[in-house]
């Protein structure tokens, strides 16, 4: 069954994984992206262990970070500063409906690649830029790194623990923020081209899609004009609604309103705490925290997680466990949902790879795992021969 982008081009010039996860998206909507890599290939083909392993048990050159954002992808690896390459790679722009590039501002205008080059070239192509700190502004020249973005952004200040570091997001959350962002804005681009026929350029930055998702905390400092600080699992806005330790672990408890609160301090057994003007409504929690958090931890600390997951389920409260990744990607909700999926690899060891799979489920057009990311350079011959035929 055709996805909803089936029959898009995507010519793919970024690397790591702001870029790699935007294109990983469009490329399991059915978008034909071909992903273009120096002849070392993408930096984090070389980001692990772990690897896959080959038949011998050495490492390829599929680390597990390469792999989680390059599936349904053709790889073409070559020498940007050989004249025939360039001149290959502007015909290809040429025959696609979308262009995307990490590269820092202006850095591919000696190669002609750039996007006023290709968009002039070409008034219908959609091409997407994705930087450090965008196109303009003081900072545009600087390199930008996902860590860097959380520091920069603002993210890191505020997560943590309230004596500790400021820490960043154990995953590089700005990065993927950023690229969905750019997803979104290519979908848009092409809406309007499909409409006018016009192209356009579209300019996102990593530092920028890390402000846009500080939401309630940055309207917090917007509204107030003082700045949130590291609360560690506690909200700050909204109690209780953190992580509590239990007799054999911890849980998280998410109450998001007096009812529910209400129904909360009947499993502790106490429903005085529901009616108490200290507590009955959240404002009022909000200016009490610390002395009622620590009265809830007292009580929670003595029953086992199961039982407060199982009394507070009950009860309509949300509630649940904290997993590890293991944990997570294991449970039965995660295989009826179709979060891993296992494709064929036939160069590795295993003959399969197993990845996480895309949480966009469509009742007519789902998306598609067509193939499992590619070794370097594994489709190079085959598109540039044809490019070249049709020259």
């Amino acid at each position: 069954m055709p996805g909803p982008l089936d029959g898009l081009v995507i010519l793919d010039l970024s690397r790591i994984l702001a870029g790699p996860t935007c294109t990983q998206l469009l490329g399991d909507l059915g978008a034909e992206v071909i992903k273009i890599e120096s002849l070392e290939g993408d930096d984090t083909r070389q980001w692990g262990p772990p690897f896959a392993l080959d038949a011998e048990g050495n490492p390829t050159d599929l680390s597990a970070y390469f792999m989680s954002s390059n599936r349904n992808k053709k790889s073409v690896a070559v020498d940007l500063t050989d004249p025939e390459v360039q001149r290959l790679l502007h015909t290809l722009a040429g025959r696609a409906d979308v262009v995307i590039e990490n590269f820092k501002p202006g850095g591919l205008r000696k190669y002609g690649l750039d996007h006023e080059t290709l968009c002039a070239a070409y008034p219908g192509l959609v091409y997407c830029s994705i930087s450090g700190f965008g196109q303009t502004g003081p900072n545009r020249d600087k390199p930008g790194y996902d860590l860097m973005a959380q520091g920069y952004g603002g993210i890191m200040s505020i997560t943590g623990e309230a004596e500790g570091e400021p820490m960043k997001v154990g995953v590089g959350v700005a990065d993927v923020v950023c690229g969905l962002y750019a997803a979104t804005g290519i979908l848009a681009a092409l809406r309007h081209r499909d409409a006018t026929g016009e192209g356009q350029h579209i300019d996102i930055a990593l530092v920028d899609a890390t402000m846009a998702w500080l939401v309630n905390q940055g309207l917090n400092y917007l509204t107030s004009g003082v700045s949130p600080t590291r609360a560690g699992n506690a909200h700050p806005n909204i109690v209780p609604y953190q992580v509590f330790a239990t007799a054999d672990g911890h849980v998280i408890v998410a109450v998001g309103n007096d009812s529910q609160y209400a129904r909360f301090c009947d499993y502790l057994g106490r429903p005085d705490w529901a009616t108490d003007p200290q507590y009955a409504t959240n404002t009022a929690r909000l200016a009490h925290r610390d002395t009622l958090v620590s009265m809830i931890a007292e009580v929670l600390a003595t029953r086992t997680t199961a039982h407060v997951i199982d009394g507070l389920e009950a009860r309509k409260v949300p509630v649940g466990p904290v997993n590890t990744v293991g944990q997570a990607l294991e449970t039965e909700q995660a295989q009826a949902r179709g979060m891993t999926i296992t494709l064929p690899a036939p160069d590795t060891a295993k003959g399969t790879v197993r990845l996480i799979g895309n949480p966009l489920k469509f009742s007519r057009t789902p998306v598609s795992y067509r193939s499992a990311p590619p070794a370097t350079g594994a489709d190079t011959e085959a598109v540039l021969s044809t490019l070249r035929c049709d020259l």
